[in-house]
């Protein structure tokens, strides 16, 4: 927890560093409400088609309502902006558990696949960004923007290994566990029989991929979502009155990937930071108004989520205090593994 505060304290105090915090003040009282509108309501755009996503690649484990899952994604999404190291990602398909006949291990399979079809989404955004409308911006500052390049390739190699390790895993669940099983031989048969029945459940959660033409429907999915995201940042931009093109919001997100990977609840600090760096670097924004931009898009990024997710969770009777304890046992039992 102490190294958790301490990140989020050092990253404040970048981002803070030498700025004049009246005229970020002034600079979010001017801002034009519409286009703020215009960027809270993608958020629950987002919540949504994140939702029918999640749906259709728990296909393979079961039906599940929308509701379900739109309700257990905004908690997933709320837990992961009070509770440090993305806890969210394991308290959202225990949610979908409680509330739906499958697996929970299962469900965290599904979103593991989501997180390298986001992965997939905003390096090919990236790609089009860099081979088509990066010209300009790459005289700006040719390093960092070749940084940038670079590393959205790397990632986008890791991503397809990935997903075709996935894909291997996926492919005969049942042989999986019977080679696993076979770990009796060395290991006590309990343990083995445990770690047999887990990547049981979980290999079957890979359902979607064992299929080409669904994995490609789940992929079409993420595109109109990561679009909905950057319409959503660029309508900040716009707010307040930076000359920046939508397509900006395709280098963007990648620098904020970066930001929240920092594992910071709600990536206080790593998402300010990263924004600043993007607007800052690439089209001159001022330092003052590109940090108001930050605070005010990080409020609109988190807030849905967080309103509508601890509401839910309330609703069943857990509290933050419950999500932590949901989260420290996950943690425990993969220690135990």
């Amino acid at each position: 927890m102490l190294i958790v505060l301490a990140l989020v304290a050092g990253l404040l105090g970048l981002f803070l560093h030498n700025v004049d915090l009246w005229s970020v003040g002034a600079q979010i009282l001017r801002a034009r409400p519409y286009w703020l509108c215009l960027s809270l309501a993608t958020m629950f755009v987002n919540l949504a088609i994140r939702a029918l996503r999640w749906q259709y690649l728990l296909e393979p484990l079961g039906e599940t309502r929308f509701s379900n899952a739109f309700r257990a994604t905004a908690v997933g999404f709320a837990a992961s902006s009070v509770l440090p190291a993305r806890a969210g990602e394991f308290i959202r398909p225990y949610f979908l558990a409680r509330h739906e006949n499958m697996s929970a291990t299962g469900a965290f399979a599904t979103v593991i696949l989501e997180r390298l079809l986001d992965a997939v989404t905003v390096l090919v955004l990236l790609a089009v960004f860099v081979f088509v409308f990066g010209q300009d911006v790459a005289t700006h500052s040719p390093m960092l923007f070749t940084a940038v390049t670079w590393a959205g390739a790397a990632a986008g190699v890791v991503s397809l290994v990935a997903l075709a390790i996935l894909f291997v895993l996926a492919g005969n669940p049942e042989r999986l566990a019977t080679a696993l099983q076979r770990l009796e031989r060395v290991v006590p048969s309990a343990f083995a029989g445990m770690i047999a029945r887990i990547v049981r459940k979980f290999a079957r959660g890979l359902g979607t991929i064992r299929r080409p033409s669904r994995l490609l429907v789940a992929l079409a999915w993420s595109f109109p979502l990561w679009l909905s995201i950057d319409a959503g940042i660029w309508a900040v931009a716009v707010a307040f009155g930076f000359e920046v093109p939508f397509t900006a919001s395709f280098l963007i997100v990648p620098l904020l990937t970066l930001g929240v990977a920092v594992p910071t609840p709600g990536a206080i600090g790593g998402f300010h930071e990263a924004f600043r760096i993007g607007v800052t670097v690439f089209y001159g924004v001022p330092d003052d108004a590109a940090v108001a931009s930050a605070l005010v898009l990080h409020a609109l990024t988190v807030g849905p989520s967080l309103i509508l997710g601890l509401f839910f969770a309330a609703k069943v009777g857990l509290n933050i205090a419950g999500m932590r304890q949901v989260a420290d046992r996950v943690e425990e039992g993969r220690a135990n593994l």
